[in-house]
């Protein structure tokens, strides 16, 4: 496999909160040590206001598995469930990437 990918697709009108939250776990995760580099891009719907998504890129399922299992990563989620009226977790293998 080429990667791993996860998309955490949520609702919510505290958008400036949900962005704090991320930026705090980030830079708490940014002084742990760590053998790989986690790519996360958070977007907004433009379609549909008050959705985002956040698209986080791993090396391998493996590693966003042992992301998950921290207890950082478990409490920043039940965070982000509280701040939201959904979440939705999206895991996907990444097949092949093409750039034109």
């Amino acid at each position: 496999m080429a990667g791993f990918v996860q998309i955490v697709e949520f609702e919510t009108s505290r958008i400036d909160d949900v962005r704090m939250l991320v930026e705090k776990y980030v830079a708490e995760q940014s002084s742990q040590p760590r053998s790989y580099t986690i790519t996360a891009t958070l977007t907004a719907d433009q379609d549909h206001p008050n959705r985002y998504l956040n698209i986080v890129e791993f090396p391998s399922f493996e590693q966003a598995m042992e992301n998950s299992d921290r207890p950082e990563t478990s409490e920043m989620a039940s965070r982000l469930q509280e701040l939201c009226d959904s979440v939705t977790f999206h895991n996907l293998d990444i097949i092949e990437t093409h750039e034109v």
